[in-house]
């Protein structure tokens, strides 16, 4: 072989290699030595935390090249039985690719990469999304975060006998008729200015204190005014028309929450009522999971900004902003990491960039079979990344990849969705929302799916197949109604428009090959009804 042609000495501090003349030769001989180039440099540099690392991690590296007759490891998928791989971050380091995208003719002509299900592959993705990072954050900004800790109360709600009606405290043996009026308490006043007695009583707001020797609340509507003073601004007498009871109309302390109940648990997803507890029990820094940062790219030499000119044979880059829409509306922060050409060093420089500040890492485009979709090639070859999926047996969407990559920061999920935007959006609510769900600790990640009357007749493919459709629910049906959105076509945008579900239709079979209008089927909500 060519690479065994290389000759590597070290001078002082210095590794030296001496490369074949060809430029085929160093090819294949820098792809063969770059991923021990940096055990190497730990190595001449005395690093020993990190030469022990490495040395750890190849006690479970998989096998090494495959046999003469074997399918090559480059080209082998991942499977979930394989070792772990090493930590990738020594790999980042390189700035320049390994991979070689000259030698077109020699590409796979065949995927590698087995043909999932959908359960199957969202189920890798789903157990592979298992890193839950706790923080504090304050109780306005808790909104769409999962609580990582119980929440308890600090004191009783409400503390003090408070009136829940507006009215009058009395003293219920008293029964109904004449009382003379004491003052008043209002919500906001201290409790117990002063006392009710036996043929008093105090005028009292909802919410107010219930003043001391007070047991009962009568609502204004049971009075009549007798007395009064000062033009009307006093209230001296007043008649109680039906006789009270015990306790009527009175919270006692701890009546909504006691002291120490735990008012929120860990796992609770924060709305606007749990924000309004954590106000009520004065919780003002909360722990919470953290929601993971979502960096979403595009590849392509034909894409242009939207606001840019297009040339003859580009096109406007509309995936990466959809993306980036769709996953802002569930929540999550999601950074801009703009259009990549199709290279193999311009894609490796900006996952450099992506994963160095993101948790998932969401490209369209670059993972089918041309000669310029390299991005399973950089990650496997590069960044060593577990390439758990390649392939999946759905329309639109079967070139989806989903990797993952061991770094110092934690684990790293990618995505690589399908170019054409219908693949990529509905990809993207299959895969990564669920995903970016997991991460954040849901525990309910998966997109909601209802069954739903099919409103036109629609031809099986013989791929299980997700048409987007517009659902609707009428007050007086049973089931809701889903219409088509339209043409089909994985290419057609305006196919999404209005879309709030995805119709899962199965594959077709001998016995099944079309679906008619009223039978009932499942739908997966993607937006509101």
């Amino acid at each position: 072989m060519l690479h065994l042609r290389a000759v590597c000495g070290i001078r002082g501090s210095t590794i030296i290699i001496n490369m074949p003349g060809s430029t085929k030769a160093v090819t294949e001989c820098l792809h063969s030595i770059s991923a021990a180039l940096p055990h190497a440099v730990d190595l001449v540099r005395g690093s020993l935390a990190e030469v022990e690392d490495t040395h750890q991690a190849m006690q479970v590296a998989p096998p090494g090249p495959a046999q003469a007759g074997e399918q090559k490891a480059s080209e082998k998928p991942s499977s979930p039985s394989d070792p772990p791989v090493p930590p990738a971050r020594r790999f980042l380091q390189r700035k320049e690719s390994s991979v070689d995208d000259t030698r077109v003719a020699h590409r796979d002509r065949h995927s590698p990469y087995p043909l999932l299900s959908v359960d199957e592959a969202l189920g890798i993705v789903l157990r592979e999304s298992d890193s839950h990072v706790a923080t504090l954050v304050n109780y306005k900004d808790a909104l769409g975060y999962v609580l990582a800790k119980d929440v308890f109360a600090k004191d009783s709600l409400p503390p003090f006998p408070a009136s829940i009606k507006d009215g009058y405290a009395v003293v219920s043996a008293d029964g109904a008729g004449t009382r003379k009026v004491l003052g008043h308490s209002t919500a906001g006043s201290r409790p117990n200015l002063c006392e009710v007695i036996p043929g008093y009583c105090v005028r009292v707001n909802t919410g107010a204190p219930v003043p001391k020797g007070a047991d009962a609340v009568v609502e204004v509507e049971q009075t009549v005014l007798l007395k009064e003073a000062d033009e009307g601004r006093t209230e001296l007498e007043v008649d109680i028309l039906k006789a009270p009871v015990t306790s009527q109309d009175i919270r006692p302390v701890g009546f909504d929450i006691t002291a120490g109940e735990k008012v929120l648990a860990a796992g609770t997803l924060v709305g606007p009522s749990e924000v309004g507890l954590l106000a009520t029990v004065g919780m003002t820094t909360v722990k919470v999971y953290k929601k993971p940062i979502i960096g979403v790219l595009s590849t392509g030499n034909e894409l242009v900004e939207p606001d840019q000119p297009v040339p003859r044979g580009r096109i406007r880059d509309s995936n990466r902003c959809m993306l980036i829409a769709a996953l802002t509306t569930h929540g999550f922060h999601v950074i801009d990491a703009g259009v990549v050409k199709d290279t193999p060093d311009s894609i490796l420089r900006a996952l450099h960039d992506v994963l160095a500040k993101a948790d998932i890492v969401v490209a369209s485009g670059g993972v089918s079979m041309g000669e310029k979709d390299l991005l399973k090639q950089v990650l496997n070859v590069d960044l060593q990344a577990k390439i758990h999926f390649g392939r999946v047996f759905m329309k639109p969407g079967k070139p989806t990849t989903f990797a993952t990559l061991n770094m110092d920061s934690g684990k790293k999920l990618f995505f690589g969705l399908p170019g054409n935007p219908v693949s990529a959006i509905v990809t993207c609510n299959l895969y990564v929302v669920p995903a970016a769900r997991k991460l954040a600790c849901h525990s309910q990640p998966l997109n909601t799916i209802v069954r739903a009357k099919l409103g036109f007749d629609s031809d099986l493919d013989s791929r299980p197949e997700y048409h987007r459709v517009l659902v609707t629910w009428q007050r007086d049906e049973d089931l809701p109604t889903v219409q088509s959105t339209g043409e089909q076509a994985s290419s057609r945008l305006l196919s999404t428009r209005s879309a709030n579900g995805l119709l899962l239709l199965p594959a077709r079979s001998d016995e099944v090959k079309s679906v008619g209008a009223g039978t009932v089927v499942e739908c997966m909500l993607i937006d509101r009804l």
